[in-house]
């Protein structure tokens, strides 16, 4: 998984060290040499697991996709961007961000309540105990 482009769609191939990286980024962290430039590269389809590869003097539309799987490869990259903020609606519209749910006020005691008919049950009879 590549922390540089968030949904990168194959693996390239570096012909200088012949092992496969997501991005250029993820090559020059990880080797100690430059990336070496090719007119041909192979690459790996992240979707089907399967290798291919495509001459970039020629590419074409056509080659914007995986031969195995169809998988489009050729997309805008989504890099990631440290950002601070609240996923969520307008708290004025929408409270249930803000609420604490660990937080639970007791139930009110009714005399018309059936749940607590135990414990009025107990009470009573600890009342007639102590008058005995």
């Amino acid at each position: 998984m590549c922390k540089h482009i968030l949904n990168a769609q194959v693996s390239i191939r570096a012909p200088c060290c012949k092992k496969f990286f997501d991005c250029p980024e993820c090559h020059a962290e990880k080797s100690d040499h430059p990336l070496a430039k090719t007119t041909e590269m192979a690459f790996i389809c992240k979707k089907c697991r399967k290798a291919f590869r495509k001459d970039m003097e020629v590419f074409e539309e056509s080659d914007e996709f995986c031969p195995w799987c169809d998988n489009h490869f050729v997309i805008e990259a989504k890099e990631a961007k440290p950002m601070i903020g609240v996923e969520g609606e307008d708290a004025r519209i929408d409270s249930r961000m803000i609420k604490d749910d660990r937080v639970k006020g007791q139930a009110e005691k009714s005399l018309w309540n059936r749940t607590d008919e135990a414990d009025k049950l107990d009470s009573r009879q600890q009342y007639q105990e102590q008058f005995r």
